[in-house]
């Protein structure tokens, strides 16, 4: 049943796109028609179809908790924001000019699709279907399938290769690990925000191969590719992913310290 009303929505989200003659709202419609159905597919399938609630999904107001917000959209921006920051201060990114225009207006423009652009990604990757695999085959081997999935649904976006579609590979488990570890669906999707957010309106550059609106100033590359992401953005590069490898290690330190810690409480019980 999920699978069935979530193409239906993408098929109903792909005929909005010309609904609108302005260029900028036909990605907003998108973005936000497919979030919304992804949204009543898991509420279908939770409450009609399975009798569950909020919760399977990691979706409880406790999750919505603004501590969680708030560590999962700083850890989205750092983890990206500094690997950008090294690569602007030893000049292998470059800032050129661009046509003036507001920065606030662009953030905000940009904003609009990219709230609803995260939340259907972490909805459709995270959600329904990562709950139910994690029941069925754990954790491991979830964020294992899950992540090498979010990376090949990347595969159509302009420039996409085997190291950028890795490095969306490693986002997966970066995403995935923090949903784990907070056990807050509005993290992860908080995160995923930020990390876009960040590139698109901080620096200025493109966002998994896609354009942004870029007035004042644009981002370009100016050292190897390998590096930088190139034409990708800096999310395709060997810095942005020592970013996340660097959350990687203290994240699943600390689930595992988490799984530990419910273990021996249940151990206390039973005794």
């Amino acid at each position: 049943m999920w699978v069935a009303v979530t193409l239906v929505a993408a098929t109903l989200a792909q005929g909005l796109q010309g609904v609108s003659a302005l260029a900028w709202v036909r990605p907003v419609l998108y973005y936000w028609v497919d979030f919304i159905a992804i949204l009543i597919a898991t509420f279908v399938s939770l409450r009609w179809a399975d009798g569950l609630s909020w919760d399977f999904v990691l979706m409880t107001r406790r999750a919505a908790a603004p501590s969680l917000l708030t560590s999962g959209f700083l850890m989205g921006a750092i983890a990206i924001g500094v690997p950008c920051l090294a690569l602007l201060l030893a000049h292998e990114l470059r800032v050129v000019p661009a046509a003036s225009g507001s920065w606030f207006a662009a953030a905000a423009e940009m904003a609009l699709f990219l709230i609803p652009a995260a939340a259907s990604e972490e909805l459709l990757m995270r959600g329904y279907i990562f709950s139910v695999l994690r029941e069925s085959v754990g954790w491991k081997t979830t964020l294992i399938a899950t992540s090498i999935v979010f990376g090949l649904l990347h595969l159509r976006n302009p420039g996409a290769d085997p190291e950028t579609i890795t490095a969306v590979i490693i986002a997966g488990f970066f995403l995935g690990t923090i949903l784990l570890v907070t056990e807050s669906l509005y993290a992860a999707w908080m995160a995923h925000f930020a990390w876009n957010w960040t590139m698109a309106a901080g620096v200025h550059t493109s966002v998994s191969g896609l354009a942004v609106t870029a007035p004042n100033y644009h981002v370009v590359n100016n050292g190897p590719t390998w590096l930088t992401g190139g034409a990708w953005g800096p999310e395709g590069g060997v810095a942005a992913a020592l970013g996340m490898f660097a959350f990687l290690f203290y994240l699943h330190a600390r689930y595992r310290s988490q799984l530990q810690n419910g273990l021996s409480r249940n151990e206390s019980h039973e005794v």
